[in-house]
């Protein structure tokens, strides 16, 4: 796989509710082009194994962040040579693993990523495998790229990360406005929506 990059690309590899989101947001203030969680990009790479349609997104835009980004990093560092990868952290997994159900209760039962990207629709009773993906998926970026500063940056926004250390890393002025923090709570509008839908799900499937 080869492609020409004329901008600087950023890909953003922490799994979702990592503060991904506030990485695009930052992203949009420093003046990229910001793309976030694409679910057709997502079967392309987990049921076809097929990169082609992510190369050409991958084309369009200079900033990356969810799903699918942080299932092939290892494939954009050999086809977009040059790039920086930053992976975004919680404070500890628990605190993820909270999140994360709190989320998984106020999205819809079916249309999400989390079957595709996890292999379980939800996080309840099977807190197990997800604390067992996050922290296998960053052990393994981290041991990728050690060694490689200049191409990697972990940062947890909960720790005080913020303009500072992500501008250094991407050679950009530090704005003269706050760091955003985005998503930040829950949407209780959301989680009243879907609430009879999810329950309806898990009474007839299970979880």
């Amino acid at each position: 796989m080869n492609q020409s990059v004329s901008r600087l690309k950023i890909f953003g590899i922490g799994l979702n509710k990592t503060g991904t989101t506030t990485l695009s947001k930052c992203g949009e203030i420093l003046g990229y082009r910001c793309t976030g969680c694409n679910k057709k990009l997502l079967r392309d790479v987990v049921l076809k194994q097929d990169l082609r349609r992510l190369q050409k997104v991958v084309s369009l835009y200079d900033l990356f962040e969810d799903w699918p980004w942080p299932l092939v990093y290892k494939e954009l560092d050999i086809f977009s040579p040059g790039s920086k990868f930053i992976l975004t952290t919680r404070k500890d997994e628990e605190i993820w693993l909270n999140s994360l159900k709190k989320h998984s209760m106020r999205t819809h039962p079916i249309k999400h990523c989390r079957k595709l990207a996890y292999g379980y629709n939800f996080p309840q009773k099977h807190e197990q495998e997800y604390l067992q993906f996050y922290k296998s998926h960053n052990e393994d970026v981290r041991a990728y790229f050690q060694g490689r500063e200049g191409d990697f940056l972990e940062v947890c926004w909960e720790n005080g990360d913020g303009w500072e250390k992500l501008c250094a890393f991407v050679g950009k002025d530090v704005p003269d406005i706050p760091f955003p923090h985005a998503n930040k709570g829950t949407d209780k509008q959301a989680a009243k929506k879907f609430w009879p839908l999810i329950n309806r799900f898990l009474s007839f499937t299970g979880i």
